[in-house]
């Protein structure tokens, strides 16, 4: 017997109110509590898994406003005469919209989600998915703060990216670019449903509409991203960094493994890679710097809500082995 969708989200609902009591109050009210009943792990689980949550909810807001903002005001027609036909100058045109899209991981999700079901190209879609979180103004200025004294790691980790990015845009436009790549979800109907002027609708009602709907398919899928997250830096974190050693090649994937658990937001990355920097390779660094923003925990069980299967495991595949190589052939030039 399945539960009925509104009470998923009431049960969604109550569980963000929770936290954000604890968020506000719960060093006053909870800790002690929690200090007395909870192992040390434990606590140390939900600390983690509240900071990840509470990092990630703005953006996720954010993406879910942008989605419904896509759905109702951009047109096929519009978005036909601003996409090129050619796959590779398509490609060049998602780069430049990505640089001035100042989003994360998660919230890029729906945004390219949306756009897709308006017509644009899933090539260009992959390509802000890996560039949105990178490119932006935000990203660079915090990546320049944390890396001031070396330079080259700053322009490898953006140089690195729209590399990646333009392969693996064009590796899915071979595989993908007749299929197609989304899951339906209720609020694509509930969003295509057409506004009617005379019982007072607005497009502004449709927006918010459309964004609880968005946000609520989104968080579900985050927070369960961001609990597991959670458990595997408290448990496996350490594990991680006595297997690295000095290998460049076992130093990149340690870094990109350890990226793929800590599940950070890339505006706040930069300052734990460069924590890093005396222990591991540049090219460990770049791999971290530039494979954590494109795909982590938390991130996967939300492209999973919102893409297919197929689609999704041929991306993890192509954007591990495509990021892992360019780090490490930086690391020759580094």
């Amino acid at each position: 017997m399945s539960i009925p969708t509104s009470i998923k989200d009431v049960i969604v609902f109550a569980l963000f109110l929770f936290l954000m009591y604890l968020f506000f109050f719960g060093d006053v009210s909870a800790l002690p509590f929690m200090e007395q009943l909870l192992s040390e792990d434990v606590q140390s689980i939900f600390i983690v898994f509240l900071a990840i949550f509470l990092e990630a909810l703005p953006f996720l807001l954010l993406g879910a406003i942008a989605s419904s903002v896509i759905n109702i005001y951009v047109s096929e027609a519009m978005i036909a005469r601003v996409i090129p036909k050619n796959p590779i100058a398509a490609i060049f045109v998602g780069v430049l919209v990505a640089v001035i899209t100042p989003v994360c991981e998660c919230a890029i999700i729906p945004v390219v989600r949306r756009l897709i079901q308006k017509g644009v190209p899933v090539h260009v879609g992959v390509v802000l998915l890996m560039c949105a979180p990178i490119l932006n103004f935000i990203v660079f200025g915090s990546t320049f703060y944390a890396f001031r004294l070396n330079m080259p790691i700053v322009y490898g980790r953006f140089i690195i990216c729209v590399l990646a990015a333009v392969i693996v845009g064009l590796i899915m436009h071979h595989y993908f670019s007749k299929k197609n790549v989304l899951k339906m979800h209720k609020e694509d109907l509930v969003g295509n449903v057409p506004i009617n002027e005379n019982k007072g609708d607005s497009r502004w009602k449709g927006i918010l509409h459309h964004t609880s709907f968005e946000f609520f398919a989104v968080a579900k899928y985050f927070i369960i991203g961001a609990l597991f997250a959670a458990v595997a830096q408290v448990y496996f974190q350490d594990a991680l960094y006595r297997l690295a050693g000095e290998n460049p090649l076992k130093g990149t994937a340690v870094m990109m493994a350890l990226a793929y658990i800590l599940s950070l937001c890339s505006e706040a990355d930069a300052f734990v890679a460069v924590s890093f920097a005396k222990t591991f390779q540049p090219e460990a660094i770049l791999g971290f710097l530039v494979f954590g923003p494109i795909l982590d925990f938390k991130n996967t069980l939300v492209m999973l809500a919102s893409f297919r299967f197929k689609f999704v495991l041929v991306f993890i595949i192509v954007v591990s082995a495509i990021v892992f190589t360019l780090s490490i052939l930086a690391g020759y030039f580094l």
